[in-house]
């Protein structure tokens, strides 16, 4: 995180915002590794819809809602369930960070929103933190 911006762009409010996962819980719990520098991957079923691009400025919130940081978009790339490598289940940066956990988790995560097929195509983003909210 060595190109933070030392304060907020002056039109943060109006960025698109989003928490990641189903639940607060989950949403504290990878906000958690975004903001340690683990997470610097995400994604989501293709059939939700390009959610974002590359360059654009995005705040993750947390469980409660609240603006935790700033991210932008690095790279995006479409790419079946069943083709996702080593590589990017590493930059999800969740458990062991293995393809073997990603697998497992995200069938689990898909499962729950009744979208699991092995062969389904998702929306891989890689992005950067760029500012991080102070605690209140």
């Amino acid at each position: 995180m060595s190109d933070l911006l030392p304060k907020p762009p002056e039109d943060w409010e109006s960025l698109e915002r989003f928490s990641f996962g189903d639940s607060p819980a989950l949403a504290d719990e990878l906000l958690d590794l975004v903001l340690r520098g683990l997470k610097t991957g995400t994604c989501w079923a293709a059939s939700d819809g390009q959610q974002t691009y590359i360059g654009k400025l995005s705040v993750v919130c947390d469980g409660r809602d609240q603006p935790r940081a700033i991210t932008q978009t690095r790279s995006l790339e479409k790419r079946r369930y069943c083709d996702v490598g080593e590589d990017f289940a590493a930059k999800e940066g969740e458990g062991d960070r293995s393809l073997a956990y990603w697998r497992r988790e995200h069938e689990r995560y898909f499962s729950r929103l009744n979208q699991f097929n092995e062969t389904m195509e998702l929306w891989c983003e890689e992005f950067a933190v760029v500012f991080v909210f102070p605690e209140i």
